[in-house]
């Protein structure tokens, strides 16, 4: 009988970029589930300059697989609480999942260097859209007509932003799901969710096809990510009067990183 390899004296239980991974992921999981946005667009940066995957485009569909299986976790309570306008949401995912096809397909075309610049300026957009006080939606106006059509349109630009970037997308299905059909806030909110999952899961296996997902390091995004969601929804509770705060908060460190990649992009 042979005896199990044993792991050498000291030797760390994880090694450094995987326990980063778990980490990164938990950090991106908890902001999500604390203040409801935003968390996505801070994976590929983590990946690419924390846990180590040097090449963008390899980010990228990492963290568009992250991002689907997170989405797709968090559509459970959501759904079981009535949020999803599942109708809508198969309308919008149909449209948006066409338009992240060839939004990921043009994006596994561009030059790695000019596609971070492009997602810092995303991120500088983002963190000023955070900024601005969302209008609550009562979902009085639902359902608006021609609803299907204007889901569609919607759609398919959000998936196409999705794709591109392999970010969630949530700053624009939210607000497009409101506009093209007149549901409530918490609805579209909800259903979001499903639409971010099925446009990240099309992006991903978009890179997949091409050999750029880290297919180990996104299992381990995705586990801290759940673990990080958890801890968030727990943690919103707690800390429901300072969530305005810690928007403006989380709004400035995506703006400070969306500068770190200028810099890191443009400067020789």
């Amino acid at each position: 009988m042979h005896a199990c390899p044993q792991r050498p004296r000291g030797a760390p239980l994880l090694p450094l970029h995987d326990l980063l991974a778990v980490l990164c992921g938990s950090l991106v999981g908890f902001s999500l589930a604390l203040i409801g946005g935003g968390g996505s667009i801070l994976a590929t940066p983590l990946l690419l300059y924390v846990v180590g995957l040097h090449d963008p485009h390899r980010a990228i569909g990492t963290s568009a697989l992250a991002v689907s299986a997170n989405a797709f976790a968090n559509l459970i309570p959501h759904a079981r609480a009535g949020h999803v306008r599942w109708r809508a949401a198969f309308a919008f995912a149909v449209a948006g999942v066409v338009g992240a096809y060839l939004g990921s397909s043009l994006g596994k075309m561009m030059d790695g260097r000019l596609l971070l610049v492009l997602f810092a300026l995303l991120m500088l957009t983002i963190a000023l859209l955070m900024l601005r006080r969302r209008r609550v939606h009562d979902g009085a106006a639902y359902p608006h007509r021609n609803m299907f059509f204007r889901l569609g349109i919607a759609g398919f630009g959000a998936g196409g932003l999705a794709g591109f970037f392999g970010i969630g997308g949530g700053f624009l299905i939210v607000p497009g799901l409101v506009f093209a059909s007149g549901m409530g806030m918490i609805e579209a909110i909800g259903t979001s969710l499903f639409c971010v999952g099925a446009f990240g899961l099309t992006a991903a296996l978009n890179y997949a096809a091409s050999g750029w997902v880290a297919w180990p390091i996104a299992w381990e995004f995705i586990a801290g990510g759940i673990a990080g969601g958890w801890l968030g929804a727990w943690s919103a509770q707690k800390l429901s009067k300072l969530r305005g705060a810690l928007a403006v908060l989380f709004a400035t460190v995506i703006a400070a990183v969306a500068c770190f990649m200028l810099a890191k992009s443009l400067l020789p």
